[in-house]
């Protein structure tokens, strides 16, 4: 069994992160920081080999993917397992406004039980347990499927919910213990994945912007 490499990417900005609103599973876009994000992320990874680029089908990711995809004439391929977290009716609030409308719930989520389901909004909640749990089920599928034996490095691009995941997948680190690792928009990722080794993901580096810093450049001299 070969080793795969893992580019995982979370997605570039968007207005509701900037406003620090639960998006979950509404589909909201990349802001125009976003979008020159996705061109720098796409830039740097100029001559880097992908024999696949996966994505999921929500269009914040797919805006970020799209550069990547079109700079070597791949298509996508998209899928719904790698959606962010649903949150219920907590989707499209800041912080603040969950907090007041869904007490309870808002107590859950910064408690991280794992076990609590939030009130249904426009789409049904999910437990942080069952949100890891496809996470790591669609991962190890894309990686472990009949067809990923011609696998060498692929790119997946995702959210930040999916990242954490991963993460303490990874390491083998509870759902429910806080968050210990840095996730930014646009970041690349690096890990590898070996279904031979006892532990078959591998973290190699994590959370890199290097690539976004031109981006913060050149906002300063404008």
């Amino acid at each position: 069994m070969s080793t795969i490499e893992i580019l995982l990417i979370r997605h570039g900005e968007t207005d509701w992160n900037l406003e620090r609103r639960l998006q979950g599973h509404l589909d909201i876009q990349l802001n125009p920081v976003g979008q020159r994000q996705a061109e720098a992320l796409a830039a740097s990874l100029d001559g880097v080999a992908l024999d696949a680029i996966f994505s999921s089908d929500l269009q914040r990711a797919q805006q970020t993917a799209a550069p990547l995809a079109v700079a070597r004439s791949m298509k996508l391929q998209l899928a719904a397992g790698l959606r962010e977290r649903c949150y219920g009716a907590l989707e499209g609030l800041r912080y603040p406004e969950a907090a007041e409308r869904f007490p309870e719930a808002y107590a859950a989520l910064m408690g991280r039980d794992i076990d609590v389901r939030y009130p249904a909004g426009k789409h049904v909640a999910e437990t942080m347990r069952e949100f890891s749990a496809r996470v790591v089920t669609t991962l190890t599928a894309l990686l472990d499927s009949p067809a990923s034996g011609d696998l060498r490095r692929i790119a997946v691009v995702t959210h930040g919910g999916v990242l954490d995941c991963i993460y303490r997948f990874a390491h083998k680190l509870p759902l429910d213990q806080p968050r210990s690792c840095d996730i930014f928009n646009a970041s690349i990722n690096r890990l590898s994945w070996n279904a031979e080794w006892p532990q078959p993901l591998r973290v190699d580096g994590w959370a890199d912007v290097a690539h976004l810093e031109t981006l913060s450049l050149d906002e300063i001299d404008q």
